[in-house]
């Protein structure tokens, strides 16, 4: 194996885990999620010798897990089919471990421009200038995004679980 790939399948170790989690939360769904995460590492591994500054490479493999996520989504292909019924729509109370599960199937609800504004300002935990860089808009569009996003998220929440706090950073 050459350098260039021993780097390479080092850095896909180490981070692939992280990227994962946070495709999981834009798309809902953990084998899309890895489907997500290996197109991201293909595209990485296409310019990982043009690539110079391995400081910032977390960053840029975020930015291309978002564009990825959003070009799919912009795609009409991919559908995703939703099971539901009378079921479905029973939620756990706040303290039991179904609530991750809740939030989770609310955050698939919210927009998706507006589910990657959340996911990578409140766990990637970036500043607004930094996912304005990834997503390539103004700050003030990403503040927008985030309060829409969140009003839906509380929408969608308030019903059962009306203690959350859910605030602004």
């Amino acid at each position: 194996m050459s350098d260039r790939d021993e780097a390479f399948a080092e850095y896909f170790a180490a981070r692939s885990g992280a990227m994962r989690g946070t495709a999981y939360l834009l798309c809902g769904d953990w084998h899309r999620a890895e489907d997500l995460v290996q197109t991201t590492f293909v595209k990485l591994y296409r310019v990982w010798n043009r690539i110079s500054r391995h400081e910032v490479l977390d960053s840029y493999v975020r930015q291309i897990l978002i564009r990825t996520f959003l070009d799919e989504r912009r795609r009409g292909w991919w559908r995703r089919e939703r099971v539901g019924g009378e079921d479905a729509e029973q939620v756990a109370p706040p303290d039991s471990p179904e609530s991750r599960l809740v939030l989770l199937q609310a955050l698939a609800r919210v927009a998706p421009r507006q589910r990657a504004v959340l996911v990578l300002r409140y766990w990637e935990d970036l500043s607004i200038e930094d996912v304005a860089a990834l997503l390539e808009c103004s700050p003030g569009t990403v503040k927008s995004q985030a309060a829409r996003g969140l009003d839906t998220l509380r929408g969608l929440l308030t019903p059962t679980y009306s203690g959350i706090e859910m605030g602004e950073r």
